[in-house]
């Protein structure tokens, strides 16, 4: 057994109350992880190991952003990467969806990269005279706040999108009970973070400049759906099994 079949093995024993039903690893999925990787590629701030002391400072505070935007990437990865193990659906609809995602990631790197920098910036107070330092005019954050804002709302809109779609597939899947409430309760999910994103870019186009660092306060809303998720997930995860001979658990479509 290979290390990647391992790991599927072991994730799928972790994910209780949800059967996986992603067989090998498809075409979509080595081609989404070879985008994931060149996304990462993207971040990395330099490949030129530093000759001064300065310079190796300055690319530390690179490293810094780039193990934030290293971390939200890596979470969009895991998301993708369990929804097509849960579900393993490779039609159409799912490719096309997943498609338009990966060309979100690609677009948003660079933005996700600059927002980070100047936010360690702030923090570390690099001037802006300083080489390290990204510039912006005070007057263009709030439409950053918009870019990210709204590249934030589309990748979680696409993941709730992909879920409907799986919740259409319901009795395709034979999804049960429990599945089909964990299912209902990450299209919730992916919906409310993307609501978050949208909410983030509508203030920092409605609120004065000088309180526009409200937009970014925002997404620690982000903590608050993800503990609602974990709750509803493991309500589904608590739900029986159903019976031999039940089909209540199968209802039909309604269209």
């Amino acid at each position: 057994m290979g290390v990647r079949e391992a790991r599927i093995k072991q994730d799928a024993a972790k994910d209780q109350g949800f059967r996986w039903r992603g067989g090998e690893v498809s075409r979509v999925e080595g081609f989404s992880d070879a985008v994931f990787g060149f996304a990462l590629t993207l971040l990395v701030v330099s490949l030129e190991v530093p000759k001064t002391f300065t310079a190796l400072l300055t690319t530390l505070r690179g490293f810094v952003a780039f193990g934030i935007c290293f971390a939200l990437l890596y979470l969009v990865w895991e998301r993708h990467y369990t929804f097509f193990r849960r579900y393993g659906l490779v039609d159409g609809m799912t490719l096309a969806v997943n498609g338009v995602l990966l060309f979100v990631v690609l677009l948003y790197v660079y933005p996700l990269k600059f927002l980070f920098t100047m936010f360690i910036d702030s923090l570390m107070r690099i001037g802006a005279n300083s080489p390290s330092a990204v510039g912006i005019a005070a007057h263009d954050i709030p439409l950053l706040f918009m870019i990210y804002g709204l590249g934030f709302a589309a990748i979680f809109g696409l993941f709730a999108l992909l879920h409907f779609h799986a919740w259409q597939q319901r009795e395709a899947l034979e999804l049960n009970t429990g599945e089909q409430f964990i299912t209902r309760a990450s299209i919730l999910r992916n919906l409310l973070m993307a609501s978050i994103g949208l909410l983030s870019a509508g203030i920092a186009c409605v609120i004065p400049l000088h309180l526009v660092g409200i937009a970014g306060y925002i997404y620690l809303l982000v903590s608050v759906v993800e503990t609602l998720h974990g709750h509803l997930e493991g309500e589904g995860r608590r739900k029986p099994d159903p019976q031999p001979g039940d089909t209540s658990d199968h209802p039909p479509l309604t269209r």
